[in-house]
Order: structure tokens, then sequence, then C-alpha cells
């Protein structure tokens, strides 16, 4: 008779896990050189390196759908969640022109911790604040085992912005 001892089995089931979890690791750190040019493009309103890292279309319909939920759950009358329906993209195309810019995630940054006055943190730094997704993305949380509020997607080699999922409040335009 065939017997497996816990040695033969978990040895395999250890290291799929480990390289995964390399992988993970490896994607993360490669996105968090992206999002620290990032961070600097928002810190130095830097607008051509911010527009490099930023996938405007792509943030455009996230921030249009955050603007579509909001209005759902602010109401029950069938007809004012139609109207904000039929509002939601324009509000996204002024967004996209007035609310995509690095003065805006600069007052989102501030939020993060991130101060004009200290040093932006290091790659190995941000990529522990990155969290890998099933789907090859990467998001940035405020806590360690928070909800995702910031999106990245690598497109052409770069990482960059492409969705948002926070409370779209927090995407006010106030100077810092």
């Amino acid at each position: 008779m065939f017997s497996l001892r816990p040695s033969t089995v978990l040895v395999p089931v250890l290291l799929v896990a480990g390289l995964l979890s390399s992988c993970a690791t490896a994607t993360r750190i490669d996105a968090a050189g992206d999002v620290h040019a990032l961070l600097i493009a928002i810190r130095d309103n830097d607008k051509a390196a911010f527009n490099a890292h930023v996938d405007r279309p792509a943030l455009k319909r996230s921030i249009e759908a955050r603007l579509m939920a909001e209005a759902d759950k602010a109401t029950d009358d069938p007809g004012l969640k139609a109207l904000g329906a039929l509002a939601a993209p324009y509000l996204a195309d002024a967004a996209n022109r007035s609310l995509i810019q690095p003065s805006t995630f600069r007052s989102l940054a501030y939020q993060y911790g991130y101060r004009p006055d200290q040093p932006i943190p290091g790659q190995v730094a941000i990529a522990g604040a990155l969290k890998t997704l099933p789907d090859g993305r990467v998001c940035a949380t405020r806590k360690k085992d928070g909800p995702c509020v910031l999106m990245f997607t690598q497109e052409e080699g770069t990482w960059r912005l492409s969705g948002f999922e926070g409370d779209i409040t927090d995407l006010n335009n106030r100077r810092r």
C-alpha cells in the first residue's frame, strides 16, 4: 500500500506558496518604483511626470463609478437615482479636468501621512504598503489589512494610477 509522509506533501506545498509569495513581492516592488515616481510628481506639482503615471481614462471611469455609487446610496427615489446616473458622466468629465491633478492627489497623499517637509519613503517601504490583487493590479490601502483606496495597473512597463476606491470627498482640491 502506498502512503505519503507529511513532509512529502508539505514541502512541495510550501515551495509553491513561497514562489507565489515571492512573485507578489516582486510585483509590489516593481509597482512601488512607479508609485514613488508618482509621489514625487505630486509633491513637485510636475504635471508631465504625474500624467505619465496616471491612466486618465481608467481613473475617470473609476471616479464616474464612485459618483454613481454615491448617488445611488444617497436616495431611494428612482427618479433621483436616474438623474444621478445621467449626471455622473458629465461630473466625471469635470473631474477629469479638475480633480485628476497633482494638487488634488497632494491632498490625498497628505491624508496618507506624506508631508511636503518629509522625504518620500523609498521603493521597499512603499512596496510594504501595497497589496497585490488576484487580477495583477496592485493597490494602496490606508491600513495594513484595510480596503484598497488607490489602484495601479501595469501598462507598457509602467504602473499607472488607474482607480480610486476611496471616499469621493477625499478628492477635495485643497492645496497643501
